[in-house]
Formats: C-alpha cells, sequence, structure tokens
C-alpha cells in the first residue's frame, strides 16, 4: 500500500463565520450533539495532550464526561502521567474527530481539578466494575504482569463486599479544562478546509477564519 495513494474528498458541509454562533462552548454543543444523533462511535472521545516539565508532550484518548460552567470535563486517576503533568503545567489541548461528518473541533486552555464532591458522585455513578477498576490500577505505573491486577481486582472486590457503591479514592477524580482558543474544522473539497477558530481575547470571544 502507497500511503501518498490515501485520499479522500471532503463534500458534506460547510463553515462560516455568518452561520457558527457567537458563543463557542454553544457552538460546540450543537457540533457535538449533531455527532451524537450521528450514532457516532463514542463521539465524546478526545485527545487530550499534556507537557511535562521538560516540555515534552503526551497524547492520549480520554472520554469529555460533561460540559460544565462552560468548561470541558474528564475524569481519571490523578497519579497518572497525565494527571501528574497537568498538576505540573495545566496548559493542555483537546481534539474531537468525527470523520463520519468530516468535522475536527480543536480546544485549547487550562486544566484545573473540580472539587472532590463532584467527584465522588461522578464516581459512585459508575458501573460497579468500573469503581473497582479505578481502586485497582495504579495507573501509568510498570507492574509486572496482568496476574497482579487480576489479584488486586479480587482483594477490592472482596474489601469492599457488601457497599452500594465504593468510596471515592483519594488519587482519583476530575478536571475540567477552561478553554481560551477553539477551532472548528470542517473539510472542504481540494483540501481548502473551512476553519473558524474562536480566541478569548480581554475576556471577549472574538471570531476569526484560518486559512486551510
Amino acid at each position: 500500500m502507497n500511503l501518498s495513494d490515501l485520499r479522500k474528498e471532503y463534500k458534506k458541509s460547510t463553515l462560516d463565520q455568518k452561520s457558527v454562533d457567537r458563543d463557542p462552548i454553544t457552538q460546540f454543543t450543537r457540533w457535538f450533539d449533531e455527532a451524537v444523533q450521528a450514532q457516532l462511535p463514542e463521539p465524546n472521545a478526545m485527545s487530550l495532550g499534556t507537557v511535562n516539565e521538560n516540555g515534552k508532550p503526551s497524547v492520549r484518548i480520554v472520554l469529555l464526561k460533561g460540559v460544565e460552567n462552560n468548561r470541558f470535563v474528564f475524569y481519571t486517576n490523578y497519579l497518572s502521567k497525565k494527571g501528574m503533568e497537568l498538576d505540573a503545567s495545566a496548559s493542555c489541548a483537546l481534539t474531537f474527530f468525527w470523520p463520519e461528518l468530516e468535522r475536527q473541533v480543536r480546544i485549547e486552555g487550562v486544566a484545573n481539578r473540580i472539587d472532590a464532591k463532584r467527584s465522588e458522585q461522578y464516581f459512585q455513578s459508575r458501573p460497579r466494575e468500573s469503581q473497582i477498576g479505578a481502586w485497582t490500577s495504579p495507573q501509568s505505573s510498570i507492574i509486572e504482569s496482568r496476574e497482579i491486577l487480576d489479584q488486586r481486582v479480587a482483594e477490592i472486590t472482596k474489601r469492599f463486599e457488601g457497599y452500594s457503591s465504593l468510596p471515592l479514592p483519594k488519587q482519583w477524580g476530575g478536571y475540567e479544562v477552561e478553554a481560551s482558543m477553539l477551532e472548528f474544522w470542517q473539510g472542504r473539497e481540494s483540501r481548502l478546509h473551512d476553519r473558524i477558530a474562536y480566541y478569548k481575547i480581554d475576556n471577549q470571544w472574538k471570531i476569526y477564519r484560518l486559512a486551510p
């Protein structure tokens, strides 16, 4: 297979400054709802980019779990690689890609931990197996074998036998990303894509068209 021959023309829609909402969060919600209605697989999957203390970047997929108070919320292990990097440097980036709709959304901003009560409410709404998993895994740590995880699952299951839900682990909780930039990308023919960006300047959103 010659990778240089892989290409696709985008023809499904258009995007311009007149058609988008003046508020980028409203515009995001509009696009996200359309992705859900289109029954896309995991429309809330997003790439999360972080940097360590030396400026070395890392990217992984996480799941958006809410847009609350105009902030993008996700949950993770605070002692994981991403958690420690976010605590050291709050700057981060998110990317959603919905190829079936020929759309992408990029977000830049800062991430801060949410309060423990909100994290607990979400944690205890998760399936019991997911709660056990959060207690089980020392996320991002090197482990010797899968059997270690299986043993930990058995230990945690026994430890909390009879509990209707597990308590919130101290090392687990949510982050909310406050955006300073959002870019909406709509694929177009001949790679002349539509790119509409919102920048927060003096606490006001300004809208610009970017060259493809």
